[in-house]
């Protein structure tokens, strides 16, 4: 039985370490709002009185490692007293104000950001944005909260607003989802209302335009039996109106393309599978912290009808589906695995249909040293026009423009020799390095005619840094890529410049 629960709480500087006790960390701690204990508390699936698990231990943990605003977090049995347990949650808490200025590069292209983030709110676990961004698609000024725990509840709360240069976005949602492997029920709605111009590409140089708007409503529910023998299946059912227009960019500056309008209203049903097999690492897709990777098998299959009598401009069924598992031991070599499927049928035709897989493998060399490779390839089949498949420095090919080849199907691989070094600069950002190659292409046809160029290759590396006390997840890659194919208009050195949330 579990007794008390006993949090230990480390904030964004250990001053017991002569390492990091400075008067500025020690500012910054005093400046820092801890995240609160509730806050924490309502994240656990165990109580004072619950039957003590470790598998609903081990399965807080990951629950709470998933929040922006701690580093890490351990869930541990102690002080075993005649059959009741204590329960010990550390977790360390980050800097999460993000003020100032961002700026990223990639595939030839800058990207700029003013912006104001908190994403622990008065260490109440809450997420406020207003941030303006311009890239090479457009200026947006946007403001955007995210509630995790509306309450003392599992249910999740967003709100997004921006006004851009080329239109708006709103997006709102409130969802409770399927929280754990045991959970029973789902329930969720969600609206976007959004106008924005899209571009087609050719060699990295913008070719043609058009307009979309899009009215996205979801309402859905979800039922399940909850975890037995290790196995979970769930079932989700809800309504979808989906309405897409689109039209020429108005006073626009590049020659039109517009895709069909499309408007799809339809129930669905949805069906997931899924196993307890998780398992936790260090320094695979981060640098020096825990990770935790899915093993087992997932499966997942939707299908839905739109038909002209709920208003679709059509009748036609829609289907989804996907599968993934894990094979091998992180501690040797893994081989992490998925494929899956979407399109719809129309008149007996198939339209829009792409299929994908996906597979990573990870090769251990010693502690700090790790062999990664990775192959992704999608396959498309009449495709509608504001879905098309896009290879360039945006999507895994770094040494060329983004955007810089389209079609209906690709390959895109990469190989890496990852490097996870002891450099530890003021505490404040774990360093890695790699060594790249990537060889990738696009077949069918491009939607603005021109041929593609075949397979293209490139080889770089880079260095990773990796910050350690702020609360924003992502890792930032400096890389110099050689591009070895492609026209004599590339650049012979890209030089990227961007965050991610892995290596």
């Amino acid at each position: 039985m579990v007794g008390e629960i006993v949090l230990v709480k480390k904030d964004v500087f250990d001053t017991s370490d002569e390492r990091e006790n400075y008067a500025l960390y020690r500012l910054i701690n005093r400046l820092h709002i801890i995240t609160k204990d509730h806050v924490i508390k309502k994240q656990l699936l165990l109580k004072p009185g619950d039957v003590y698990s470790k598998r609903l231990a081990d399965e807080s943990a990951r629950i709470l490692r998933r929040r922006s605003y701690l580093y890490d977090a351990k869930v541990e049995a102690i002080n075993n007293r005649n059959g009741v347990v204590d329960l010990r949650v550390t977790t360390n808490d980050v800097w999460t104000l993000k003020p100032g200025i961002s700026l990223s590069r990639t595939g030839g292209e800058n990207k700029f950001g003013i912006e104001l983030e908190e994403v622990n709110l008065l260490g109440h676990g809450q997420k406020v944005q207003i941030a303006h961004v311009e890239d090479v698609d457009r200026t947006s000024d946007s403001f955007e909260f995210q509630d995790p725990h509306i309450g003392n509840s599992w249910a999740a709360g967003s709100l997004n607003i921006a006004d851009n240069s080329d239109g708006h976005s709103f997006s709102a949602a409130l969802i409770r989802p399927f929280y754990a492997l045991d959970s029973r029920w789902s329930l969720g709605i969600s609206a976007v209302d959004s106008e924005h111009r899209n571009t087609f590409y050719t060699l990295g140089e913008q070719a043609a335009e058009y307009q979309h708007e899009r009215e996205l409503y979801t309402l859905f529910g979800g039922w399940s039996a909850g975890l037995k023998n290790k196995r979970v299946r769930r079932y989700r059912y809800g309504i979808i109106f989906d309405d897409n227009r689109f039209e020429s960019v108005p006073a626009g500056s590049l020659p039109a393309l517009v895709p069909d309008v499309r408007r799809l209203n339809y129930p669905f049903v949805e069906v997931e599978i899924l196993e307890d097999e998780f398992r936790t690492a260090t320094n695979k897709e981060q640098i020096g912290r825990t990770e935790d990777f899915y093993m087992g098998q997932r499966l997942t299959a939707t299908l839905g009808y739109a038909s002209e009598s709920l208003d679709s401009d059509r009748d036609a069924l829609l289907y989804s589906t996907g599968y993934s598992r894990g094979f091998g031991s992180l501690d040797s070599s893994a081989l992490l695995t998925s494929i899956w499927a979407s399109g719809r049928l129309e008149d007996g035709d198939t339209r829009n249909a792409l299929a994908g897989l996906s597979a990573r493998f990870y090769l251990n060399q010693s502690e700090k040293r790790m062999f990664f490779a990775t192959i992704e390839g999608a396959y498309g089949h009449s495709l509608d026009l504001d879905n098309i498949v896009e290879l360039g420095g945006d999507t895994g090919l770094r040494g060329y423009p983004l955007r810089y080849q389209s079609g209906d199907s690709k390959v895109l691989i990469t190989v890496e020799q990852r490097y996870f070094w002891d450099w530890y600069p003021f505490r404040l950002f774990r360093v890695g390095g790699a060594v790249f190659a990537d060889a990738g292409r696009v077949w069918g046809e491009n939607p603005v005619g021109e041929a593609n160029q075949g397979w293209l290759r490139d080889v770089g590396f880079g260095l990773r840094f990796a910050p350690t006390r702020t609360g924003f997840g992502k890792i930032i890659h400096l890389d110099l890529a050689f591009p070895i194919d492609g026209d004599a208009s590339i650049d012979d050195v890209q030089i990227l410049l961007e965050s991610k949330s892995s290596f």
